[in-house]
């Protein structure tokens, strides 16, 4: 095993650590919302990255895949079976522990299903669609898949908008908080605040360790061979239409799981994490972060959806997001990491720990001559 692949995971975890002592020794804790949601939106990008910069995929709607794992979750923990208690079969989905009771701040009774529960099902739902959607999708090329994808976004907009069942305009509300483990609940509550930052960073870091595997596997290989010639691939034996699919349908799991558990920390959702708009800027956050630039994506999906949510770019937001997209399109197609002053701050960034200890051990030999 390549532990030098994992060296920047474990500075990750340090940073990430060093982040919540700063803010919350600082009194400025109220940071950490934004970095939380902020976090939860980049397993989006981290799975779109993988679509596009490692298979040449593009997508315009992925934004549909996070609400479908939002919205799924959100109406399974939400609804309440308690008019069907009597009947046998919610009182063995009960006794099968996949019912749970609570009550709603009224104090009324509200029976639905266990989060854990409903997490399996939206990740199922998930899968299913993207398999359905992938199959035919993933035949078209270049901008007639982003087309195509666009209009599966359009569609999931229109649903969720258009069903009363799903709240129309004003989406679901009163999601539950989610018991994670003992302790730790997943919600906006202020008390709960730094253990929900770690459980969105633990995502984040299972998501990023998943991808690092899979690009340096055989697949990863595969799927830069697909993205550098499709025809060429196919002709060294590589399926790549299966390769594509799979690609496709891990990267709205990605997604579904961030509507998941952002769900759960806002207690709703809306018809605002299904716009197109919301998937022009995952993937213009993609396209600055380099499109294979895990760690570019991760950085740059941190910092402009924490700016974002801050309000930094006012009513402009979006202008920024579409504008971002163009001008990175025009003078920096690989990223905005990949230009070449940055590569060469990021070369000096590395080579300064090496630096600081070879003055260190001159400073020492020195103070040994002199002695």
């Amino acid at each position: 095993m390549d532990m030098k692949r994992y060296r920047p995971i474990g500075i990750l975890l340090i940073f990430v650590i060093c982040v919540q002592l700063v803010f919350t020794l600082s009194g400025t804790e109220y940071f950490l919302t934004q970095i939380i949601m902020a976090a939860y939106y980049c397993l989006v990008i981290l799975g779109l990255c993988l679509l596009m910069g490692y298979t040449g995929q593009i997508s315009l709607g992925h934004a549909g895949f996070f609400a479908i794992g939002g919205y799924t979750q959100a109406v399974l923990t939400t609804i309440n079976l308690s008019s069907f208690a009597d009947s046998g079969f919610v009182r063995f989905l009960e006794s099968a522990g996949i019912l749970f009771r609570r009550t709603d701040l009224y104090g009324e009774e509200i029976l639905s299903f266990s989060p854990w529960i409903a997490i399996i099902a939206a990740i199922v739902i998930t899968i299913g669609i993207a398999f359905l959607i992938g199959i035919p999708v993933l035949r078209l090329k270049g901008h007639y898949l982003a087309m195509a994808t666009l209009g599966f976004g359009m569609i999931i907009y229109t649903i969720v908008i258009g069903t009363r069942f799903l709240g129309e305009a004003d989406g679901i509300t009163k999601v539950p908080p989610f018991q994670l483990l003992p302790g730790i609940v997943v919600c906006g509550k202020m008390a709960h605040r730094v253990a929900n930052y770690y459980v969105a960073w633990f995502l984040v870091i299972v998501g990023m360790i998943v991808a690092l595997n899979l690009v340096h596997s055989r697949v990863g290989r595969a799927l830069r061979a697909i993205h550098g010639s499709e025809e060429a691939a196919n002709a060294m034996g590589i399926h790549s239409s299966k390769y594509k699919l799979y690609i496709f349908v891990l990267s709205a799991v990605f997604a579904s799981v961030g509507g998941i558990f952002l769900t759960h920390y806002n207690g709703s959702i809306g018809p605002s994490e299904t716009s197109v708009i919301k998937s022009v800027r995952y993937v213009a956050i993609v396209a600055v972060g380099g499109m294979d630039n895990l760690w570019g994506c991760l950085f740059m999906g941190i910092l402009l959806n924490f700016l974002s949510l801050r309000g930094v770019f006012g009513s402009f937001d979006e202008v920024f997001f579409g504008l971002s997209l163009i001008v990175i399109m025009l003078f920096a197609p690989h990223g905005i990491l990949r230009i070449a002053k940055v590569q060469e701050l990021i070369a000096a960034l590395r080579e300064l720990p090496a630096y600081i200890k070879e003055r260190i051990g001159k400073k020492k030999k020195h103070e040994r001559h002199t002695a």
